[in-house]
């Protein structure tokens, strides 16, 4: 049963920051669980620092409500994508466009910012909606992964000349 809209508290969105960590983690823990942290896209964002512009948290009157996070990737050797995840919305919020405000504006800071395509580990059948499509086995992780769930949105043409392995910048 979805609640009228009337009756449901207005967000903002702003940059996830350190104030947020505590419970950006809780919201992680809610929706993923613990297991979270053995998936192969974590090995992305290990020793990486993500994209401060586009990773972003959404707070109501009961607090975080909403999270996307964004990191940097190297594709092969000479390519450059954003990574997507994990993004998560607390129970509360859900089917009240809390998710495709937070991926429209991350994705929108990540193609000002000149990266080709965001790159996600995801099902399609969800975000497609959000113009991701299947990579079609262009991208290997650090890890096993099922191909079928690598996703990419193309953000500038050269997009279409990404494939390889992701990687951490260094």
């Amino acid at each position: 049963m979805s609640v009228p809209a009337a009756t449901i508290p207005a967000y903002s969105i702003s940059l996830d920051a350190p104030e947020h960590a505590a419970a950006v983690e809780a919201l992680y823990d809610d929706v993923f669980g613990p297991g979270r942290f053995a998936k192969t896209a974590e090995r992305l964002r290990e020793g990486n620092s993500k994209i401060v512009d586009a990773s972003l948290v959404a707070v109501d009157s009961e607090g975080l409500t909403g999270v996307v996070r964004v990191w940097p990737v190297t594709v092969g050797e000479t390519g450059r994508a954003a990574f997507l995840g994990p993004i998560a919305v607390a129970e509360r919020r859900r089917g009240n466009g809390v998710a495709f405000k937070l991926m429209e504006r991350a994705i929108g800071v990540c193609r000002e910012q000149g990266y080709a395509a965001v790159i996600l580990v995801g099902d399609l059948d969800y975000y497609d909606r959000f113009g991701f499509k299947s990579a079609e086995g262009r991208f290997q992780l650090p890890g096993p992964v099922n191909q079928k769930r690598v996703l990419i949105r193309d953000l500038s043409e050269r997009a279409g000349k990404l494939a390889g392995m992701l990687g951490v910048p260094r």
